[in-house]
């Protein structure tokens, strides 16, 4: 097992990875929209997804690998009412064909962030 690390996505904030690889799979933790530099959630749900994949894309790298690796995503969202919004920022950064996916609406997410997105990927 190898673990994968960038400082271009926000540090762990439990006893987590970021990401793991084993056997040709990349195991990326969920990531929120928080800001690297403060610690601190972006505002509202448009901002947070964008920062969540924006440090899905810098693990990735740190992997050696894009967005076209990954097979499998989950999308946690506070409301399916941001489904529509959240559905087109996550087509600016994946292309067809596209991972395997489902989103989910939870009660409540760390930090109380909007959304938060995992992702399993093969080198």
């Amino acid at each position: 097992m190898k673990l994968i690390e960038t400082d271009q996505a926000p540090a762990a904030i439990g006893p987590y990875s970021q990401a793991l690889s084993q056997n040709g799979f990349v195991f990326i933790s969920g990531q929120l929209g928080i800001d690297p530099a403060t610690g601190e959630l972006a505002a509202g749900t448009e901002a947070q997804t964008r920062l969540a994949l924006k440090h899905l894309v810098a693990i990735l790298d740190a992997a050696g690998l894009t967005p076209a690796n990954v097979l499998k995503a989950t999308i946690y969202v506070a409301s399916m009412d941001d489904f529509a919004l959240v559905n087109k920022l996550y087509a600016e950064v994946f292309a067809p064909p596209y991972p395997a996916r489902e989103v989910v609406q939870v009660a409540r997410l760390p930090k109380d962030g909007r959304v938060e997105i995992s992702a399993i990927a093969a080198q």
